[in-house]
């Protein structure tokens, strides 16, 4: 989306594992919690592996956070999934993509999300950065 209203904040990192492994990881949504910083999700309609399944979000500390609706609106495996955001707080997409590099892969997480939330793009991009490390930290 090139509208203003919203703003796209994009990570890579490497990974010393193969995309196709790195794609199991990263799309094993009950398993999320384990990598992604103060996030939790579950499949709440649908197989979590393919388009039209849903998923719930929910970011926060402890019980004090926020829940994002999100729906598989592209899955592409072992390269891509993105998702709509379609809760009442975030707006917009996300993608998570995998390519090989060498023995190797690279990792990418794209958010695009409708102002005022992407406004906290630089800190958003610190938490996406640093979870992204810790899946490919773990994958080792």
């Amino acid at each position: 989306m090139n509208d203003m209203n919203f703003r796209e904040v994009t990570v890579e990192v490497a990974a010393a594992v193969p995309a196709e492994d790195v794609w199991m990881a990263m799309t094993d949504w009950s398993r999320q919690r384990e990598w992604m910083v103060g996030t939790r999700v579950f499949v709440v309609a649908g197989d979590g592996r393919s388009v039209g399944s849903r998923l719930l979000g929910f970011t926060g500390l402890f019980d004090v956070g926020f829940v994002d609706l999100l729906e598989i609106t592209e899955w592409e495996p072992p390269r891509r999934c993105r998702v709509r955001h379609a809760g009442s707080l975030l707006r917009g997409w996300a993608e998570f993509a995998v390519e090989p590099a060498g023995s190797g892969s690279t990792i990418s997480w794209t958010e695009c999300l409708r102002q005022p939330v992407a406004l906290a793009g630089p800190l958003l991009a610190v938490g996406m950065r640093a979870s992204l490390r810790r899946l490919a930290a773990g994958l080792r």
